[in-house]
């Protein structure tokens, strides 16, 4: 309970002087007691401080200094006065300061070391834990880094995919080209639907792998950055640990003084938990695992972009050879049946020339004279007597001549007419050689396409 002002008594007994003094003595030591704030009767007190109060009252000695943890306090006034007032030296000469009066005031004063050693036990073990909370938090954003840096590694993966089954039809594509060079130089070297087709998705290919090439390359420099982060992460995560050496690494986070890292305060601090490089750290990882995600996303619609527009590429040229090839055998059967009409006509033309050979030697007659019948001879007794009479000549070698004439005109024009249908027949047939060649070339080629392409 708090000090008490004791009455005084009413009756004068020597000196007024002597009884003013006392007095004075009194309320200055009141004074002085509720001015310093000495603990109530409530509070401990050490036994040793209880003893020597106790010794010196029971001494009856208040002139005597006390030794120790007591001093001796004095108003200057009055130098033999023997109201000596006896103060702890904790409270006298170590006079606590503004800020740490509550705690003074708390601390009884035999105890203030071994509170001073706890509480100050108390604030390290506390920024122990907070900075095994930020530990725990930098560790935590550093296994989302690596576990990002695998996704995106996987998505890389794909893109690679993507890029080698690029080049290999680009290399399809260049061997289509070649070998559809092979085919007949003289009928089939002319560009064509088909050629057209294999330019497009060339140029569409090599869209796909330029655009492809360059997001490989920001995959790749993603992938620094995340390294990086991650880095950066462990490197301030090991710098954190340095100080977790004497605390446990498991334990309750509900004990006093323990922050746990989804409630820690982010607050920065150059000699807090949470330093300005964690903070870095900690935005620079968050800043690259923001864009390696939007990064995935943009992969994956590029490689489904580039899988549909690469098929499609590919179905278009391959419909284009089959139509190509489906033109070229139309073509060739109809080659075959004029090739085979045009054989035929060739052998009517023979026979009909044999003939007219034959009715032109017969109008010509024989070699020799002698052969000659007496009804085909000119100086038969008839005719001779029938041109006996002026202008009676008969027409018969009139019309042998003309006759003869004739059947050789017809000989000639049967000859050309003969020739012309051996040179349109060799036509066809070189022409249906080209085709049939051309259609084995094309069909060679889409054989490989679908070999090499479609089984991807």
């Amino acid at each position: 309970m708090p000090a008490k002002t004791i009455p005084l008594p009413s009756a004068t007994i020597g000196p007024q002087s002597w009884h003013d003094d006392a007095v004075r003595s009194i309320r200055r030591a009141e004074r002085l007691v509720r001015k310093v704030g000495v603990a109530d009767s409530g509070s401990k007190r050490p036994r040793s401080c209880i003893a020597s109060a106790g010794c010196a009252s029971r001494r009856g000695d208040p002139g005597r200094k006390a030794e120790g943890n007591f001093v001796k306090e004095d108003d200057g006034a009055n130098k033999n006065e023997i109201n000596d007032k006896i103060i702890p030296l904790s409270a006298a000469a170590t006079r606590p300061r503004s800020a740490l009066l509550p705690f003074y005031s708390a601390v009884s004063p035999p105890f203030l070391r071994e509170r001073c050693l706890d509480a100050g036990t108390g604030v390290a073990v506390g920024y122990m834990r907070c900075v095994r909370s930020v530990e725990l938090l930098l560790r935590r954003q550093a296994g989302k880094v690596w576990l990002e840096c695998v996704k995106l590694e996987r998505e890389r993966g794909h893109l690679e995919d993507m890029l080698k089954t690029l080049r290999k039809n680009l290399m399809v594509n260049r061997r289509s080209v070649e070998d559809r060079t092979l085919r007949p130089a003289l009928t089939e070297t002319g560009r064509d639907g088909a050629d057209g087709l294999l330019d497009y998705e060339k140029r569409e290919l090599t869209a796909l792998k330029s655009q492809l090439e360059g997001t490989l390359r920001n995959a790749l420099e993603q992938l620094q950055a995340l390294k990086q982060c991650s880095k950066m992460l462990l490197e301030c995560s090991n710098e954190r640990l340095r100080v977790l050496h004497l605390l446990p690494r498991t334990g309750s986070h509900s004990a006093q003084g323990c922050c746990s890292p989804d409630r820690v305060q982010l607050e920065t601090s150059p000699v807090g938990p949470y330093t300005p490089e964690c903070e870095q750290a900690m935005a620079s990882s968050c800043m690259a695992l923001s864009q390696s995600q939007s990064l995935r996303v943009q992969i994956r619609q590029m490689i489904r972009e580039a899988a549909a527009r690469q098929k499609a590429a590919h179905q278009s040229v391959n419909e284009g050879l089959v139509k190509k090839i489906k033109e070229t055998v139309s073509l060739k059967q109809h080659l075959t049946v004029s090739s085979a009409a045009t054989r035929n006509a060739i052998s009517g033309k023979h026979r009909q020339l044999e003939g007219v050979e034959h009715s032109h030697g017969r109008a010509l007659g024989p070699v020799s004279c002698r052969d000659l019948q007496s009804r085909e001879r000119l100086d038969r007794p008839v005719v001779q007597l029938y041109q006996r009479h002026p202008g009676n000549q008969l027409s018969e070698a009139m019309h042998i001549v003309q006759g003869t004439a004739q059947l050789r005109q017809h000989l000639s024009s049967l000859g050309g007419e003969l020739g012309r249908l051996n040179g349109a027949h060799m036509q066809l047939m070189e022409n249906l050689q080209g085709k049939e060649a051309a259609a084995h070339v094309d069909a060679a080629v889409v054989r490989l396409r679908r070999r090499e392409t479609d089984r991807h």
